[in-house]
């Protein structure tokens, strides 16, 4: 789960697009990781231990870089990795 803050587009009302934040997270997050080796097949997970924690942070440097693509009015959040239904963690970036 990816959420994203700040002050709506005045003319649009939407912090992000969502269609288009949910396209950029498939694109540049969940078609590189789906079905794959984390130890083996991704690259931004090549020599860390594959923890969700550690997962979590690469997701957000994916994402942050990637967002002002598809909002000038939003800032990354957080993200949440689920491991399972009651275990997930959440990383909202550097303090």
């Amino acid at each position: 789960m990816v959420t994203v803050k700040g002050k709506p587009d005045p003319q649009t009302g939407f912090v992000v697009d969502l269609k288009k934040l949910s396209t950029m997270i498939r694109v540049q997050v969940v078609d590189k990781l789906d079905h794959k080796n984390l130890n083996v097949d991704v690259d931004f997970m090549r020599d860390k231990l594959a923890s969700c924690e550690n997962l979590a942070i690469e997701i957000w440097k994916i994402l942050e870089q990637h967002l002002p693509t598809v909002t000038s009015y939003g800032k990354l959040h957080c993200v949440k990795l689920y491991e399972t239904p009651r275990n997930y963690v959440e990383y909202f970036g550097e303090e």
